[in-house]
């Protein structure tokens, strides 16, 4: 099995790219190895099925340059904090072996997105715990960070990345969920299809502002980030 630099989590396909598309490709056009996790199919989504869905993903997968997707398959409106949910997350972990991982920033308009958090949090942490047991047996495998990405809602981030030049990645990436952001003849208006992929675009504009540039990313940290003292010139 392929060893990862990055792994970023979801509840569904589509929230790592609405989370953190740009830096996900700045990341592969540097050279790391990144690999996206959906947790569910997203089968409860008022608009397409999970075969565009999965087809959608993979669209947006080559616009960003990601080397392996995953998906569990866990019930989606079904993700709470038990002991199966927190199993599947640690053997991926395990396998994949990643540096960063990433999931959604806990406060968030819908629940999923929170509890998906609370899984990943508990399952990182186990990961790393020599004699906790999964289904398969990887050996231990500890995290070095953990980063918050946001999907709904603007807040104000711990740090922030650049994706200035990738910024268009993201869009494209975005686009790639036709079902999710356009109605359709056929599709009923949520508030992913009111203007959604624009206002996510202007979130970062807004978030770029911040710090004097054109576009970021914005994240959230629970523990202190180590700088290097040349960063701080």
């Amino acid at each position: 099995m392929d060893y990862f630099d990055v792994l970023a989590f979801g509840a569904h396909p589509d929230d790592v790219e609405i989370g953190m598309a740009g830096t996900i490709a700045k990341l592969t056009k540097l050279g790391y190895k990144v690999a996206i996790c959906d947790l569910t199919e997203a089968e409860l989504s008022s608009n397409g099925d999970t075969t565009t869905r999965r087809k959608e993903a993979e669209k947006a997968d080559e616009v960003l340059g990601v080397k392996k997707r995953f998906n569990l398959s866990l019930p989606d409106r079904g993700l709470y904090l038990h002991e199966g949910a927190i199993k599947e997350v640690v053997q991926l972990i395990r396998m994949t072996k990643p540096s960063i991982v990433f999931s959604p920033y806990e406060i968030d308009r819908h629940p999923d997105h929170g509890n998906c958090t609370k899984i990943i949090e508990e399952a990182v942490f186990s990961a790393g715990i020599r004699k906790y047991s999964s289904s398969l047996n990887y050996e231990a495998h500890k995290v070095k960070n953990v980063f918050q990405y946001m999907i709904n809602g603007f807040h104000k981030p711990d740090f922030i990345v650049d994706i200035s030049e990738t910024i268009n990645d993201k869009q494209l990436a975005l686009e790639a969920y036709e079902s999710q952001f356009t109605p359709g003849e056929s599709g009923v208006v949520t508030p992913l299809t009111n203007d959604y992929v624009n206002s996510v675009i202007a979130r970062e504009k807004m978030i770029g502002k911040e710090v004097g540039i054109s576009y970021g990313e914005g994240f959230m940290s629970k523990k202190p980030l180590l700088l290097n003292a040349d960063w701080l010139l």
